[in-house]
């Protein structure tokens, strides 16, 4: 999409995890020797996930994504989920029960998306990341020119990906069209990043083998590119097909990937209450910052207020200041000493205005990278100038996705003793985590009670609600694409643009519900574990005890931090 007392940690998380850090529990050496092997087999099937993580070995290899191939990775995640199963509570230590119901669940996820639902055969997002060569492009992990062996390995095996994707595309029903409009951005924008940009970022290698080689698979790569897009270029006329999951699958995808049991009209109420009370809020801080003024107009003089011409220089300035006010309000520990870098992003991941790419557990002392998307040059003037957020907006976007969001969560994650926690992460903790921050730190005191302010967190937490509502409405209750973009709108005071990209998003992500899902979980998890140690004051100890279990989902928190008295998460 995020945190160093390097023995503190280690000691912590598996104190946290154990009945008594003042007794010593007995290790099962079978189940530490199947993590690990899992582990490995993960990382044979996933290289690009690997190489994401830091394992340079697996530098320029992608995943084979024929047929086959994808039923094998489903056979190896079943019978995964079958050996785990059989460790049996008694026979494991609590860090080891932990670790083992964390890895079920990864699994569970991995096979709601690729057997429950298939997303290889119907859903360009779901490749996304696996094709993506950032890693080699923006982090300094060796030296240009072996940075650039790798990315020349990595375009001489990407045809052969782009052809067996498309191959699993064409052969199901006909897509949507806003599935269709993802591949378009994501391979055209590729093809346009590859062509244009790419050379220039590996200019200074003077190697003239290397060179050449580069010349040779930069070109056939970005012919494989375009050829891809043109492919979805074809399908718009008959994008016709349907993007909705229906209850049951939406149920089950909030069961299988999130741990949470909740009955869907009891989870859309509480989306509802969310909103409302984040409304209510935004009017009374409406009638300080605007009195006299519609809400809508209200929120439209704040994103007037927007933060110069540079919002890269702007959202540079803000990070430091939020990493200040984090470190003297005492809300989490910030280890390490790596930094968190703002740029543009490139031009085939700007279907979202923000988000951070952040090196994994293996890295050493790498920078961090959080991307600003500047508008789509083929919309309006007017719509280009309203989709650039307000200072306020572009604040709290800074600290979800930096300071104390993604990037200090990371941090701490990247830092956790257990492999498994390292590893493998919940959509819900993750993003949940990064969304919790932003009204926390409001109500830490950020900003004084300044009201334009206050408009700029509440904003961003409407954006979340709709996306929760947006999500359900949907894939459960016949929404359309037009309904949802109304609705982001109406309800989120987004413009025309974001609503756009918004309502799309929630067709090809329907479990982008989970920044609200998350945050709330959080919420009642932190008054609940702080009700009996001090309240406000507990914080702090609160955030780093969250965070010490990398990010698994967030019911297995719960119950791991508050024992036999957990109850439900929301």
């Amino acid at each position: 999409m995020e945190f160093r007392k390097w023995g503190r940690r280690s000691f912590l998380f598996f104190c946290l995890l154990s009945a008594s850090c003042g007794k010593k529990s007995q290790t099962n050496s079978e189940w530490d020797g199947f993590a690990r092997r899992y582990i490995e087999a993960y990382s044979a099937a996933r290289p690009d996930v690997a190489v994401s993580e830091g394992r340079h070995e697996f530098d320029g290899k992608l995943p084979d994504f024929s047929r086959a191939a994808l039923d094998r990775e489903v056979a190896r995640l079943r019978t995964a989920r079958e050996r785990a199963v059989r460790f049996e509570d008694n026979a494991l230590n609590d860090r080891q029960r932990f670790e083992r119901d964390y890895l079920i669940a990864s699994i569970d996820s991995d096979l709601f998306w690729r057997e429950s639902v298939r997303w290889p055969y119907y859903n360009p997002y779901f490749y996304n990341d696996s094709i993506d060569p950032e890693v080699y492009l923006t982090r300094p992990y060796a030296p240009l020119n072996v940075r650039m062996k790798a990315f020349v390995d990595y375009e001489r095996a990407l045809p052969r990906a782009l052809e067996q994707i498309r191959d699993n595309l064409q052969n199901s029903r006909p897509l949507p069209r806003t599935y269709v409009a993802r591949g378009r951005e994501l391979f055209g924008g590729m093809a346009q990043y590859f062509e244009k940009d790419v050379p220039g970022i590996f200019s200074s290698v003077q190697e003239p083998a290397l060179k050449t080689a580069f010349e040779g698979s930069n070109g056939f790569a970005v012919r494989a590119l375009k050829a891809m897009d043109r492919w979805f270029e074809l399908q718009e006329g008959q994008a016709a097909g349907s993007f909705v999951l229906g209850p049951e699958k939406f149920d089950q995808m909030v069961r299988a990937t999130e741990q949470v049991n909740v009955p869907l009209e009891r989870l859309e109420a509480i989306g509802r209450e969310d909103l409302e009370r984040n409304l209510a809020a935004l009017r009374d801080a409406c009638a300080q910052f605007a009195p006299g003024k519609t809400t809508e107009a209200c929120v439209a003089k704040a994103n007037a207020d927007k933060p110069g011409k540079n919002p890269v220089e702007a959202a540079r300035a803000q990070v430091k200041d939020l990493t200040d006010f984090v470190s003297a309000q005492k809300l989490a520990t910030i280890p390490g000493t790596e930094e968190a870098q703002v740029d543009l992003a490139p031009p085939y991941q700007r279907w979202n205005f923000a988000y951070i790419n952040i090196p994994g557990p293996y890295e050493k002392n790498m920078p961090s990278v959080y991307y600003i998307a500047p508008p789509d040059p083929k919309w309006s003037r007017q719509e280009q100038e309203a989709y650039l957020p307000g200072k306020d907006d572009l604040l709290f976007t800074s600290a979800h996705e930096v300071m104390p969001g993604h990037f200090l969560q990371f941090l701490h994650e990247n830092r956790v003793t257990s492999p498994v926690g390292r590893i493998f992460a919940s959509y819900a903790f993750v993003e949940g985590w990064a969304h919790y921050t932003e009204e926390m730190i409001w109500d830490a005191g950020l900003g004084a009670g300044d009201a334009e302010i206050h408009i700029g967190q509440l904003t961003n937490a409407l954006l979340r609600d709709v996306r929760f509502l947006s999500a359900i409405g949907l894939h459960v209750r016949g929404m359309s694409v037009e309904d949802s973009e109304r609705m982001f709108r109406e309800s989120a005071f987004q413009d025309a643009g974001n609503a756009r990209q918004q309502a799309a998003r929630g067709t090809f992500d329907p479990a982008y519900l989970n920044y609200t899902l998350g945050k709330l979980m959080i919420r009642k998890l932190r008054d609940d574990w702080t009700a009996s140690r001090g309240g406000r004051s507990a914080w702090l100890q609160f955030h780093d005890q969250f965070l010490s279990y990398g990010a698994p989902p967030i019911p297995l928190v719960r119950a791991a931090m508050l024992g036999s008295s957990a109850g439900p998460p929301l």
